[in-house]
């Protein structure tokens, strides 16, 4: 079969000229035609065999975005072997125990890391793992990936692929618990890409990323599609939302992502009023449902329409999309199912719910992850008899078929004997003209079981007290769904990803005299 490994070639056979990817990291941008691109990542894959990677091995990357991620990315694929991109925000220790899980041949290591490196290669743990630097800072017996690159393979061969074959390892966000390493197929990224182009994505787009490559939106979203569209992506090392404003102008973006964190941090950044969004022709939201007020915000002051969507590192990542005429009218709506995606809302025990009645998500089709690598326990509680991977998330679906996310399973907690949907507060929240931020945790109460606590960031020169904003939701929520306390911070705890880390902020609220 055509896999990710040929993706590249195939593209420059078209359009070898075309630009593929620019690097926006590096103090002087890189610009990279396709035909430039694909010798790259040969070149590295070349490298790799030569160490004895073959297929099924796993190469790992503990480093800040760069084209260094998408020249290992490729060239594992050219390889059959997996690309496994570490989550460069986790304690070295907690990288030891995922390096114990996956095992790699090989891992290459940015100038940041070194210390990281240094710190795990005393454990012992990395014996037998041949390590890469990335940048001219190497550690103890490292070998330098700027020789890869110098290095031609003009009788490189691919190492063949199959479907079902494992392509990359993409470690679950971690905020509820272990991270686990879903099995992303080359399968996988093909229906997805597939998913993912019917919605108006085109050849010559220009993509801002700023999701960490560690993260399954970082490549797949709109990555991988263009490569073979023959797009170009622009890389950034981190989100920053000056930078993004920046960029977008100087790059001339026709298509950004974030999540809804971003867009608030980018409104919020100084050169908001004089940013030049001109060049865009949508922007997309995920994590979460994107608050009103920044929809109506965009599209006054920028004139930008948005495309809202739902995914998950063990499916799509493309699930949902909401088209930008239901931004308004289906507020909140993470939208219906993409083209080859089947979802349902069903009971605890699996029977469908009829419309407007919260239950469990469940999603099939073949955009789904070949489950947990290393983990047969996991990926098999994750589906059932009849093949629907079990999500965690409660949703419910109205009478038009657009599905809502009520709310995480996990995050869900029960008051008096009555479930409470933290989404549902927060989106309520949002509605205050004074709030920037928020996100409503649940904490252990005597009499109760448990209560709402809503953390709440406002906006600059706004002001809003514990009362006001608790009688704000009276007015519009039910009495056991108000939080029974407000706390107000500079800034919420969010991950690399732009996503709440929700646990951290109740194990703040619990270490709290007040909390």
């Amino acid at each position: 079969m055509i896999g990710l490994g040929d993706y590249l070639g195939r593209r420059a056979v078209y359009s070898p000229e075309a630009l593929a990817f620019v690097d926006a990291s590096k103090p002087e941008p890189l610009r990279l035609t396709f035909a430039e691109a694909n010798e790259r990542a040969t070149r590295v894959a070349a490298a790799l065999r030569r160490l004895g990677v073959t297929a099924g091995d796993r190469v790992a990357i503990l480093a800040r975005d760069g084209i260094e991620h998408l020249d290992l990315f490729f060239a594992c694929a050219k390889l059959g072997a997996l690309h496994v991109p570490f989550n460069w925000r986790l304690h070295w220790r907690e990288q030891l125990t995922i390096l114990g899980q996956i095992r790699p041949r090989a891992l290459a290591f940015g100038a940041d890391f070194v210390p990281t490196v240094s710190a795990m290669q005393e454990t012992g743990e990395l014996d037998g793992v041949q390590l890469v630097h990335l940048d001219p800072q190497p550690v103890a017996d490292s070998l330098a990936f700027a020789d890869w690159l110098a290095t031609p393979a003009p009788d490189f061969v691919p190492t063949p692929v199959q479907p079902e074959d494992i392509a990359a390892l993409i470690f679950t966000g971690g905020t509820t618990g272990t991270p686990k390493a879903a099995a992303i197929s080359h399968r996988q990224i093909a229906w997805n890409t597939l998913n993912t182009v019917i919605h108006d994505l085109r050849h010559g787009d220009r993509y801002l990323n700023v999701f960490p490559l560690f993260h399954t939106g970082g490549l797949f979203v709109y990555t991988v599609p263009l490569a073979i569209l023959g797009g170009t992506t622009i890389l950034v090392r981190q989100f920053d939302a000056a930078q993004t404003l920046d960029l977008i102008a100087r790059e001339r973006v026709t298509v950004f992502a974030g999540v809804p964190t971003m867009y608030q941090m980018m409104q919020a950044a100084p050169n908001w009023d004089t940013a030049d969004l001109s060049s865009l022709r949508f922007c997309t939201s995920g994590g979460a449902p994107l608050p009103l007020p920044v929809i109506e915000a965009y599209r006054t002051a920028k004139g930008i329409c948005f495309k809202q969507g739902f995914g998950m590192t063990e499916f799509g990542p493309g699930v949902f999309a909401l088209a930008p005429e239901d931004a308004e009218r289906k507020a909140g709506s993470i939208g219906r199912p993409n083209f080859f995606v089947e979802a349902a809302v069903v009971d605890e025990q699996g029977h469908k719910l009829p419309p407007d009645t919260p239950g469990e998500l469940v999603l099939r089709g073949p955009s789904g992850s070949s489950g947990y690598f290393g983990n047969p326990e996991a990926t098999a509680a994750s589906r059932d008899a009849e093949g629907w991977f079990h999500t965690g998330d409660m949703a419910r679906q109205d009478a038009e078929g657009y599905f809502f996310i009520v709310d995480r399973k996990k995050d869900m907690f029960i008051s008096g004997g009555e479930n409470v949907y933290p989404a549902e507060i927060e989106q309520a929240l949002y509605a205050h003209p004074a709030v920037d931020m928020c996100a409503v945790v649940g904490v252990p109460d005597p009499k109760w079981g448990e209560v709402g606590v809503a953390c709440v960031v406002l906006k600059p020169e706004m002001t809003a007290t514990e009362p006001e904003l608790i009688a704000f939701l009276r007015d519009r929520l039910a009495g056991y769904k108000v939080p029974k306390a407000v706390r107000f911070f500079d800034a919420l705890p969010i991950s690399a990803a732009g996503k709440l880390l929700k646990r951290e902020l109740r194990e703040r609220l619990l270490g709290s005299p007040n909390g």
